[in-house]
This record gives C-alpha cells, structure tokens and sequence, in this order.
C-alpha cells in the first residue's frame, strides 16, 4: 500500500512540476527555467545517492556507460526540458500534455528494436489512443473557432500559439522518449541508479553553461525576476521529489504497479493547472476529454499484460487476442 501511495505521489509532483513551470514562463524564459531547476535536481540525485548507499557502486561504471548516461542526460534535462517550457508557454500545460505522451510511442518503438520487446494489443490501443488524443483536440478546436467566429463571442484571457506549441512538445517528446533507453544502457547491471542520474545531471548542467556563454541566452538569465524565480525553483523542487517517490515506490512495489500510476501526472497537471493557472490555461470540454484519452492510452501502454490477463477473466477468444504478440 505504501509503494502506490509513492506512485501517485510521484505522479503528483510530477504534475505540480509542469504547473509551477506553466507559471514561471509567464514573467520569464526557458533558459531561466534550466538555470534554476538544474542545480536542485543534480543536490537531490547526489543526496539521495549518498543516503541510499549507491555511492560505492560508481567504480562499476565503465566510460562507455558514462557516455550513454550522458546523452540521456543531454536529452532529458536540457532537450527535453527546454522544449517542454517552451511548448507550456505556447500553449499551457493542458494542450501540451496529449501530444507529449509520443514519449511513450518512441520509447516503445525503441525498446522494440534495440531491447527486444514486443508489441501487444493493449500497446496497439494505447498508441490509437495517443495519437487520437490531440487530433481530436484539435478537430474540435477549429469547430469552435468556426463557431466562435459566427457569433460575438468574448475575446479568452489566454489564446494559445497552437504550431509553436505543438512543434516544441513533438520536440520535448523526442527527448523525454529517448532518454530512458540511453540511461537504461548506462546503467546495465550496476543498478546504480541514482548515481547514474547525478552523472546525467552533471552533463546536463555542464551543457547549460555552455549555453549561457552565448549572449543572448546570458542576457535572457539575467532578467530573472523574483515571480519566475520562485515558480521555477517550485517546479525544480516538484520534478525532483518525483523521482524520489518513484524511486521509493519502485522499491516497496512492482514495476508492473507504479509504472501505470505515472499516467496519472496528466490529470495532477490540470488539476495543479487550475488552482495555479487558471486563466492562463484552456480548460475547453473538448480539453479535458482529450486528456482523458490520453491518460486512457498512456494507461494502456503502461499496463502489464500478463498482470491484467492474469487478475480479468476473459473469453478464450478474447484471452487469445490478449495473448498476441509482435515480433514473437
């Protein structure tokens, strides 16, 4: 009981993460969103290590290993991250969360061909699902702007930047999918996790500074205000108490049972959204429905087959359809 009450309490601060940072790029930019939340995730991961005992376990890390913990550092925390803040100051959290379930699509896509994993009909309906999830928002909004335009309807407090929106979290997606792969390769059979993440984070914060040697990213860090800094540091503090929850829920429950409760970050987010963001947000029926379906098929990805044919009692045929897999 305790390991699922760490599962959605790391998909809770996972969601409050995306919400503080939807409020921090309303007086500021990403870049100041990466220079603050940076430095707080790489003292977690180094504390955590410390007071888990991973530390030891860094002589088993070879260089090749570093590397690939280094490109998944790269892509999450910097690509990633960035491409996240800018798509949630386009378009808000809410908008931004269906199309950033992709991560799930090219994360399957590359287990499948570089881990062997296969392909099964909950995985199919939950990729059908992912990709309807924005289409369906977005079909819908036209209708509405079409409507909205017949009538004398009443300028919205947030008009969102829907192709700058999208674009950048397609982008965010790419690096949020590739990542777990890369650090799962750095971590082969250390099973120091933590101090893998401290690694990345390292690279990842080297990479930040690089760019603030460019003037213009310099001067955008400059013009930090106490609003955006406090919201930022807000959103650093949540993302990072998520992979500490994860991480104790991985160790009191089954991967079969937190991973699924992770879906769950897209409704925390509109929920934080609306006490934090509420007029900065698009809370649209046809919104929230979209992230309805998008946590259904990000559930579906998520779910263990064997777990759930094991505890539903299906039709032969239908238990027989469950049972397919690709490649066998």
């Amino acid at each position: 009981m305790l390991g699922i009450l760490f599962g959605v309490l790391a998909a809770a601060s996972f969601g409050f993460n995306n919400a503080s940072a939807r409020r921090g790029v309303l007086s500021g930019g990403a870049i100041q969103g990466l220079v603050i939340s940076m430095p707080i995730g790489m003292a977690m991961f180094g504390v955590l290590a410390w007071v888990f005992g991973q530390w030891p376990m860094y002589a088993r890390i070879t260089w090749a290993e570093v590397s690939f913990l280094a490109a998944g550092g790269f892509m999450h925390f910097v690509w990633g991250r960035y491409c996240n803040i800018r798509s949630l100051a386009a378009v808000g959290s809410n908008l931004a969360g269906p199309v950033q379930q992709a991560q799930l699509l090219l994360s399957l896509a590359l287990a499948i061909i570089l881990l062997g994993e296969t392909l099964s009909p909950f995985k199919i309906l939950g990729i059908l699902l992912i990709i309807g999830a924005p289409a369906y928002i977005l079909r819908s909004r036209a209708k509405a702007a079409v409507t909205a335009s017949s009538g004398a309807a009443a300028k919205p407090a947030f008009t969102p930047r829907m192709a700058e929106g999208y674009v950048f979290a397609l982008l965010s997606a790419v690096g949020f999918g590739t990542s777990p792969i890369l650090v799962k390769a750095g971590l082969a059979g250390t099973g120091a996790s933590l101090v893998g993440r401290f690694i990345s984070c390292i690279v990842a914060t080297a990479v930040v500074v690089l760019l603030l040697l460019i003037p213009s990213q310099l001067d955008e860090a400059r013009r930090m205000n106490r609003e955006s800094v406090k919201w930022f540091t807000l959103s650093g503090v949540g993302v990072s108490f998520s992979h500490l929850f994860r991480y104790l829920a991985l160790g009191l429950a089954p991967v079969t049972v937190v991973q699924p409760l992770q879906s769950m970050s897209l409704l925390f987010r509109m929920i934080f959204g609306y006490f934090i963001n509420r007029d900065h947000e698009s809370f649209d029926r046809y919104v929230i429905v979209g992230i309805l379906l998008s946590f259904a098929g990000a559930l579906s990805l998520s779910l263990s087959d064997e777990t759930v044919l094991r505890h539903v009692s299906l039709p032969d045929w239908l238990a027989g359809i469950a049972a397919w897999r690709w490649p066998r």
